[in-house]
């Protein structure tokens, strides 16, 4: 192979993602020649409009998906949390680089803390997770919608006169912006994406070289965590139009999975934890995920689908 070809989205978050994975493979395979392509996707393309309105599957990941298969590139880099929890034929997660720290941050240019954001405060976000999470906390707060990178969001929150918007630490840190950041939010109160902080690294399943390539840069601690929480979304069935949140860590040699799913006001919200054996990562997700659904969480399917139907 003369020039290995990733594929990504062309941010500046998503290029640094790419350099990191490629400085992952040059560790290991000192002399390869890496080349980085940046794709656009419809994500990408749709900038106006809230992500749970415009869909749920593939949004940042299916053009660079289609590169791939197509033979135009030979691995894809990408955010973990932007993956269909069921990916296109052919295609395999063949390595899960070391989780960044994965819970959200508060970015306030009042520098509010979460504490003391005054009553009625108004905060940005894009994700209905955060969004259910913050409402069952405080119902006072006025949620306004918000996209774009770090420094869009930033801007906006300025040029809007917003109290604060909440993103995730692991792209502030890595864009080197943490200066920014007014408060860091306990899992307690604001449980992370499925996959956040985690970066992916997507191969074609019938291209053996790239996948032994990719397994020489898998963290195998991160890959069985992102796989439980992918696995329990997986069974909620679960994508942009519902509040859904999971953390996976291992902790004494086990795995252990908290997970919730909330209705998208906040009123409604089921919260568990299941503990097992790492190998059994998936299964654990699946487990959890049932019990969420068997304990109410049926009630909140249920009118999200009907909701949706009349949108």
């Amino acid at each position: 192979m003369s020039v290995l070809r990733l594929g990504t989205r062309g941010s500046q978050l998503a290029v640094w993602q790419a350099k990191y994975a490629a400085t992952c493979i040059n560790e290991e395979f000192p002399g390869i020649n890496i080349e980085i392509r940046t794709i656009r996707t419809k994500g990408d393309k749709i900038l106006d409009v809230a992500l749970s309105k415009i869909g749920d599957k593939g949004l940042f990941t299916k053009e660079i998906e289609k590169e791939l298969i197509n033979g135009n590139i030979d691995m894809a880099v990408h955010s973990m949390k932007d993956m269909p929890t069921v990916l296109e034929k052919g295609l395999v997660i063949g390595a899960v680089l070391k989780r960044e720290e994965p819970r959200d941050v508060l970015i306030s240019a009042k520098r509010y803390k979460f504490n003391n954001l005054p009553q009625g405060a108004v905060v940005g976000t894009s994700s209905l997770r955060r969004t259910a999470q913050l409402k069952a906390i405080r119902p006072d707060i006025n949620v306004v919608d918000i996209r774009g990178n770090v420094e869009t969001r930033i801007k906006k929150m300025i040029e809007n006169d917003l109290d604060a918007i909440i993103v995730a630490y692991a792209g502030v840190k890595r864009l080197g912006m943490e200066t920014y950041i007014s408060d860091y939010l306990p899992y307690e109160l604001m449980l992370p994406a499925v996959g956040q902080g985690a970066i992916a690294v997507e191969c074609r399943s019938d291209d053996k070289n790239i996948l032994n390539m990719a397994a020489r840069i898998n963290h195998e601690e991160t890959m069985a965590a992102t796989f439980a929480e992918r696995a329990f979304l997986r069974t909620l069935e679960g994508g942009c139009q519902m509040p859904v949140a999971a953390l996976a860590q291992i902790k004494d040699g086990k795995l252990v999975l908290e997970g919730l799913m909330a209705s998208l006001d906040g009123s409604m919200l089921y919260r568990d934890k299941f503990t097992g054996k790492v190998e059994d990562a998936e299964i654990i997700g699946i487990s959890l995920a049932e019990k969420l659904l068997k304990d109410g969480g049926q009630k909140i399917l249920k009118e999200i689908k009907r909701q949706g139907k009349r949108l």
